[in-house]
């Protein structure tokens, strides 16, 4: 059996798809596995699938709404090309079933499959669809969506709610244990930021302003992508003794990422796809600051698990009002209690194995019509 993923851009594209892989490989198909990733050239995307041990193809892609007209011209123009590049590969490869998880790095490889006639299954990892997964939809034999109100919106027909699938290393996650293989103190309160797989400016700077305050009363997990990981290491070594010791910073974290969000009591971050799966999972309380983009931002993610109980939304022209926040809920134990019971409610452990389960019926039918 050869599957096909694509996406890309982002590690909310990437992870949902490297997740499925994995529960592909566990099950008894009876035949051989060929799993193959289509994602962006130039991007870290070939470094987090080759990780996994699964070939890795680049294609030109490039976002579609842009700022201006001629930028929004030169998406187009590498969409087309990166579509054309796709055709040959998918040709080569030959798959049986396509599955695009989203972003600009899917919507070529997403036309070509359905030019070759291959069965696309899209997952929505997101509450909302973007331009990549809207326009996929219109041309996708199935669509998996991670929440009720995505189903909602792109109707019944073709859509079938799965979750967002985590790898299993999220769930079950030992508080203790995972503070020890940290490093971090047993005993004291702790505050995870993270600005996703490729940092957060704005959020790094606004917490690099109020760090050393905070860390007189608990420690700092900070993950802050690697393009601001130099300056805050130089701001780290000012501090004293101390709280130096309390502040641990990463560019990037992967197979410590279960680790980090497990050891934590409160979590800061963005709010992409990957809070909706990674968040229950580990039964993180968080503060959400939505990432604003050209056209679109991560609120809808953000407001779906803060109307769920576990998430408190911080837009980012409040952010001056985040130091005071974390420190008032990581200090009230009821109230986390309660948004973890809430956080908990919202896993969906089987979330890999069912996206896993489509591909294979979906794969087996081309098949028998093939036959």
């Amino acid at each position: 059996m050869r599957v096909a993923f694509c996406g890309g851009g982002t590690g909310g594209h990437i992870y949902p798809a490297l997740a499925v892989a994995a529960s592909l490989r566990r099950l008894d198909l009876g035949e051989p596995l060929d799993v193959m990733f289509i994602g962006v050239r130039g991007k870290r995307d070939q470094d987090m699938v080759e990780r996994e041990g699964i070939q890795f193809r680049g294609v030109t892609a490039g976002p579609i709404r842009a700022a201006s007209a001629a930028a929004t011209a030169q998406g187009g123009l590498k969409l087309a090309r990166g579509t054309v590049e796709s055709l040959s590969i998918l040709g080569q490869f030959k798959p049986d079933v396509v599955f695009a998880t989203g972003g600009y790095g899917s919507v070529g490889v997403g036309l070509a499959s359905r030019l070759r006639r291959r069965p696309l299954l899209v997952f929505l990892p997101d509450v909302e669809a973007g331009l990549a997964v809207r326009a996929l939809t219109k041309v996708a034999t199935r669509i998996a969506v991670t929440v009720p109100p995505a189903q909602e919106m792109l109707g019944y027909e073709k859509t079938v709610l799965t979750g967002y699938p985590v790898r299993d290393q999220f769930f079950g996650v030992d508080k203790a244990e995972a503070r020890k293989k940290l490093g971090l103190d047993p005993g004291l309160p702790t505050l995870l930021v993270s600005g996703a797989s490729s940092g957060a400016a704005r959020l790094n700077q606004n917490v690099s302003s109020w760090a050393a305050d905070f860390l007189k009363i608990g420690q700092l997990i900070h993950l802050s992508g690697l393009a601001d990981e130099v300056w805050l290491r130089a701001g780290i070594d000012m501090l004293p003794e101390e709280p130096r010791s309390r502040y641990h910073l990463y560019g990037y974290l992967h197979e410590e990422m279960p680790l980090a969000l497990g050891a934590a009591d409160l979590g800061v971050m963005r709010a992409g796809a990957s809070v909706l799966g990674e968040l229950p999972a580990t039964r993180l309380p968080a503060i959400l600051v939505p990432g604003e983009y050209e056209g679109w931002d991560q609120s809808p993610n953000a407001k779906y698990l803060e109307d769920s109980g576990g998430a408190v939304m911080l837009r980012q022209e409040n952010l001056d009002q985040l130091h005071n926040l974390a420190v008032e809920l990581i200090q009230d134990g009821p109230r986390l209690a309660g948004m973890r019971t809430a956080m908990a409610a919202l896993a969906k452990p089987e979330a890999s194995e069912r996206l896993a389960q489509l591909v294979v019926e979906m794969a087996r039918k081309r098949k028998d019509v093939a036959a």
